[in-house]
């Protein structure tokens, strides 16, 4: 699936290329498509080397915490749940403290935690895969829940609103996390679906009355705080939290007599591998991504939906935010730029750019984490996992334009 979708990048970025070659004369669109293509080979050498020193620490404290045990009795907290959605998973497998480790990085918003956790979750459930060059059932439910996990403190999309001058940069606040919300859920009952997985079994809807019920209570307190405020307590739980994660874990691994040292620069030194071993997957994607954006896909994609909704008698107020929606699967920085795009061009307190930082919000890079995380455990055949994500990525974007127009319009 994930090749299909690659070639078709590269084709449709082609005849794009051709179209504003031949009918609107911009003579410079292969220039800039290689250009692009130049671009993304060296930004995805430069992420992948960024990922080193990250990968390594937090592979070295991750080898110290499961020598110690102490993973083992962290992932009793989700075992329950995640051995029924993931049943191919035995109770008491590393991966399940792996698996729980990511999810809760992920809540938090530390995403330079979180990809190692998920890297690292990935090659344990790797271990039980009958074929190593094909994604299992329980990798692919994990990859939907990544690339569509709720992320309670969405910081970065309210400091850029306050940046472009938004009266209130937190009004976005509960849109975004119903939103993010929609595409998890989404992509869960989807994915289980096609797995032929009971999600009305007890225990199931056990977990997710109570993670749902969480969630609305952070609303409760969250939403009535100003954004700097915001910002410093969220931080401040969620940096402290995993700083203290750390030294419990090599607290534990002394007290078991441990040689926490050792250990550490043990599991370090598979960082360098795996992120060198990403390079290519990553490469392949960005290029394709390069390639849609220079060509003018998106331009021609955003038209297109534009006149349709306005043929069809519509109000077509979303389609400027769609830019940005249509670019963060694939792209989180050109999403970036162009949700900032939108709130100067329109205003950050307009219908659009409001919708446009509901949008960053509540979706995924997939493709990134796609190539990520397939590329750290050579994953040649990827099923159904794209057409999975892809459905809770289209939830959340669906969602993130009906609640824009229930508080803001």
């Amino acid at each position: 699936m994930l090749h299909i979708i690659w070639l078709i990048f590269i084709v449709s970025a082609f005849i794009a290329s051709i179209y504003q070659v031949v009918v609107l004369g911009q003579v410079d669109t292969f220039s800039d498509v290689m250009q692009a293509i130049s671009a993304m080979a060296k930004l995805s050498v430069e992420i992948a080397i960024g990922l080193i020193g990250l990968l390594a620490f937090w592979l070295g404290i991750f080898q110290v915490a499961e020598q110690s045990g102490l993973i083992s009795k962290l992932s009793r907290v989700l075992a329950p749940l995640l051995t029924r959605i993931m049943p191919e998973i035995p109770k008491d497998h590393p991966a399940l403290g792996s698996i729980t480790m990511n999810m809760s990085a992920n809540i938090l918003g530390l995403d330079n935690a979180a990809t190692p956790f998920g890297i690292k979750a990935m090659q344990d459930m790797q271990t039980l895969a009958s074929d190593i060059t094909t994604l299992t059932n329980a990798q692919i439910l994990f990859l939907v829940l990544n690339t569509s996990s709720v992320t309670l403190f969405p910081i970065a999309v309210f400091l850029y609103r306050a940046e472009q001058g938004a009266a209130t940069p937190t009004d976005v606040f509960i849109p975004i996390l119903l939103a993010t919300s929609a595409s998890t859920l989404v992509g869960l009952i989807v994915t289980c679906l096609v797995q032929r997985i009971n999600v009305f079994n007890r225990v199931i809807l056990i977990y997710l009355v109570g993670i749902f019920s969480l969630l609305f209570a952070v609303i409760l307190y969250f939403t009535q705080l100003a954004a700097e405020e915001m910002a410093l307590q969220s931080s401040l739980v969620a940096n402290s939290l995993l700083f203290s994660f750390i030294v419990l874990v090599l607290v534990v691994g002394w007290r078991k007599g441990l040689n926490t040292y050792d250990l550490f620069v043990e599991g370090a030194k598979k960082g360098f591998d795996v992120a060198i071993n990403i390079i290519p997957f990553l490469l392949a994607m960005l290029i394709a991504i390069g390639m849609l954006r220079a060509s003018g896909v998106m331009d021609v994609a955003v038209d297109g939906i534009a006149s349709l909704i306005g043929l069809l008698g519509f109000d077509t107020r979303f389609v400027d935010g769609l830019p940005t929606a249509l670019m963060k699967p694939l792209s989180g920085s050109g999403a970036r730029a162009l949700m900032i795009e939108t709130m100067q061009f329109h205003g950050a307190d307009s219908f659009a750019g409001r919708l446009a930082s509901v949008l960053q919000g509540s979706t995924e890079t997939t493709f990134y984490v796609l190539a990520v995380y397939l590329g750290a455990v050579g994953i040649k055949h990827s099923r159904y996992a794209v057409g999975c994500c892809l459905v809770a990525d289209l939830a959340g974007i669906i969602t993130a334009i009906l609640v824009s127009y229930w508080f803001f319009a």
